[in-house]
């Protein structure tokens, strides 16, 4: 039953399209389970009914035609309860309802399970038999396994379903849809979309029309060519080797690329006027769809063959495309599976207005450059359909990771107010750039910024920057294809203290493991973030520590603006060991006649138990700094990388305020600095309770610091200390944040809120 299960998946996931996706689901569970009946029925919820999209054993003409709505028939009953409905006699049921155009009147059992994907009903699954019969608990077992199996591939289809060209076949503009990812950086877009996709890959190839038919058939013919030269090439080298079925295999290689072949079924499509590359991957797939669903052993192992003709076609495809003179929108959202920096490059940068990448985090590079640069980005949009977004008009939503495509007039107005009242806000919080950081009562508030590439130094600095409260040096260990020596290390650390000395930069040691992978240096791990990362990893290579700590120190000479700090403590020996190390540096270096003062040493609070040892860390080292991104992570077992449960992550959570004010309670018993260089400094309700809390700094991102200023220029501090002193009385993020709100609209603060998401 599980290998049943397993090629069920397989075959679904493989599938074309939704219709294809049904018609494999209804075939393959009814012929395992031996059924009169199997029938797939989904949700619609722009007509709020469920409707039967595929069946084997009803009357065909039923389908697309029948539906239920919620509180109709035994189908809606399924929804409604959210659980299985086992019946032996289904008619003798109150909430059965005949449907005459199905024909299901002579099936009296009945066994249907809801399809729930993300708390969401998504369908229901049916089986029936004409015998009267409970299904037993294996078949419903089984029946419910199918179902969650199959839930988040439905999903996938779904949306990749919602779409499509900007008109269907009827001439009706689609309705909107929308798709949920990981905001990586804040703010709204509007514009086009504009896919890159990877070399080579036939699933990254996007749709697209072309009007000079002539033109793309010849560069298929030319590629096929080249792919024909390539196999008889590789068939003569190996021929001394290789037995007679073995020729034969290079021989139907050959068949395969005829002009009169494969290359007539792709020139057909092009025909249609779609391009040489998007005509090869439809043909590919169509074949693989039939290759892989024959019982024939052999035949199923033809699909690979296939695969790997129509990928070598498409390199020589991609190699010969001549050079596009595009005509480039004049908004555009850039769209690939997974973005990376050297893709901005592709489009003119004054036209770039968002980032869309299938993979990656929030943490990833690309998602650090976008906030450096005041890009909006989503990340880890895993159901989009991303080749089909080409010239879509797309809105982006970075503060809710929301990207909507088609949107309607209503929404489209609705975003575009909100462009307008951000540009309103940041003209009026440029005035405000050169006044000082402190409430109406005196108190100062030193606002530091997060940084990690020399291009955010302009930004930071115009911004209002005090100081680096965090600067990345992974970052550069990123961007190259081996280990930076110590020399080109200390120049880059020496670019950056100059750029913002006198005013402190602090700078954290390697921090690399969980989602930040150096290319030339990977951890593959189960779990990589309880694994090895920061501090673990570079006391297990003190050469690689040594030689940072002895670039930084060279850096800081005769500047002594550097602060250093050591990520993911865990303990107070890795603190002792890690300590050991910089003394060795430093007499290294003086030995050298390196001359430099003793910087201060900092931790990282970023994981629990750090937390309580807050004090004997802080005998050890002259200021604690609280990464509050990975310590709300830690603390609430949640990924917030991963879309499933992204949702349940809140630096507002109760535990994460206690844990944050037990933190400051400790580094002031021992008389030691703390400041906080996590999202939720800057956020502007998160410095409010931090500023309440009595951090003595707040390091964001530099497009936050304006935000920031204002919210805290409007405040008393009594007024915070009582605001927190409620909040921490609460139970939920979600009242937390509430609270934060009405206070932030009673103070006049509201424009700073987040924008809320739309009608």
């Amino acid at each position: 039953m599980l290998d049943k299960l397993r090629r069920i998946v397989q075959e679904v996931s493989s599938a074309r399209d939704l219709p294809s996706a049904l018609a494999t689901i209804v075939m393959q569970v009814q012929d395992t389970m031996q059924t009169d009946v199997c029938s797939v029925y989904l949700f619609n919820a722009e007509t709020h009914k469920y409707v039967l999209m595929d069946t084997r054993g009803l009357n065909p003409e039923a389908i697309g035609r029948v539906s239920l709505a919620p509180s109709e028939g035994l189908v809606g009953y399924v929804g409604q309860r959210e659980e299985p409905v086992n019946l032996e006699e289904a008619p003798a049921h109150p909430r059965y309802r005949y449907l005459a155009e199905t024909g299901e009147e002579k099936y009296h059992s009945f066994l249907g399970v809801p399809i729930i994907h993300q708390r969401r009903v998504l369908g229901v699954l049916v089986v029936q038999q004409q015998a009267k019969r409970r299904f037993d608990e294996g078949e419903e077992a089984f029946l419910v396994t199918v179902s969650a199996q199959l839930a988040g591939v439905l999903a996938h289809a779904l949306a990749t379903g919602a779409v499509q060209d900007p008109q269907d076949h009827q001439g009706q503009v689609l309705k909107q849809a929308s798709f949920q990812g990981i905001a990586g950086a804040t703010g709204i877009a509007l514009g086009e979309g504009w896919v890159i996709t990877p070399p080579a890959d036939l699933n990254s190839v996007s749709a697209k029309q072309i009007t000079d038919i002539a033109s793309e058939q010849a560069l298929l013919l030319q590629a096929l060519a080249s792919v024909r030269a390539d196999i008889q090439r590789i068939s003569q080298t190996l021929e001394q080797g290789l037995g007679q079925q073995e020729r034969l295999l290079f021989d139907g290689y050959l068949q395969m690329l005829d002009d009169e072949i494969l290359g007539a079924e792709i020139c057909s499509h092009i025909a249609q006027g779609e391009w040489a590359q998007g005509a090869l991957r439809s043909v590919i797939d169509a074949y693989l769809y039939q290759l892989e669903r024959v019982d024939d052993a052999y035949l199923r192992e033809r699909a690979a063959d296939i695969r790997d003709l129509g990928r070598r076609i498409l390199s020589y495809l991609q190699a010969q495309q001549p050079p596009e003179v595009c005509e480039y929108p004049p908004a555009i959202l850039l769209i690939s599976e997974e973005l990376t920096p050297a893709m901005l490059g592709e489009v003119p940068r004054e036209r770039l207005v968002g980032l869309v990448s299938v993979q990656g985090s929030s943490n990833s590079h690309i998602a650090i450059l976008a906030r450096a640069m005041g890009i909006p980005t989503i990340m880890g949009m895993t159901n989009l359909p991303y080749t089909r977004l080409q010239g879509r008009s797309l809105v982006l939503d970075g503060y809710h990771g929301k990207l909507i495509t088609n949107p309607t007039p209503e929404v489209e107005h609705h975003y575009r107010q909100l462009l307008k009242q951000e540009q309103m806000l940041a003209d009026g919080l440029a005035a405000e750039r050169d006044l000082p950081c402190e409430t109406l009562d005196g108190i100062q508030v030193p606002l530091w910024v997060n940084t990690g590439l020399g291009g955010d130094n302009g930004q930071s600095l115009a911004q209002g920057a005090q100081g680096v409260g965090l600067y990345r040096t992974e970052v550069p260990f990123m961007i190259q294809e081996r280990f930076p020596s110590e020399q080109e290390q200390a120049r880059i650390y020496r670019t950056q203290l100059e750029a913002f000395a006198p005013q402190q930069v602090t700078m954290r040691t390697l921090d690399i493991g969980g989602d930040k992978d150096l290319p030339y240096f990977p951890i593959e791990e189960a779990n990589p973030f309880l694994g090895w990362r920061g501090i673990r990893v570079t006391l297990d290579h003190p050469e690689v520590f040594l030689a940072q700590i002895r670039a930084m120190l060279r850096a800081s000479e005769g500047l002594e603006n550097l602060r250093i700090m050591l990520p993911m403590i865990a303990s107070t020996h890795e603190v002792d060991e890690a300590l050991s190390l910089l003394q060795r540096a430093k007499r290294e270096l003086r030995q050298e006649g390196v001359r430099f003062q003793d910087p201060p040493v900092g931790v990282m609070i970023e994981v629990p138990a750090a937390v309580f040892q807050v004090e004997a860390l802080a005998q050890r080292v002259h200021f604690l700094s609280v990464g509050s991104n990975d310590l709300t992570q830690y603390l609430l077992a949640v990924d917030r990388n991963n879309s499933r449960v992204a949702h349940l992550y809140s630096a507002f959570h109760p535990s994460v305020l206690q844990a944050l004010q037990r933190i400051v309670r400790g580094a002031h018993a021992r008389q030691r600095s703390v400041s906080i260089c996590g999202e939720l400094a800057g956020d502007p309700a998160g410095a409010l309770l931090l500023l309440a809390m009595g951090y003595d700094a707040l390091s964001m991102n530099a497009p936050n610091l304006a935000k920031v200023k204002r919210a805290l220029r409007q405040v008393h501090l009594a007024q915070v200390q009582a605001l927190l002193a409620d909040v921490l009385t609460l139970d939920t993020a979600q009242q937390v944040y509430a609270h934060v709100e009405r206070f932030m609209h009673d103070v006049g603060l509201n424009p700073l809120l987040r924008p809320s998401a739309p009608p």
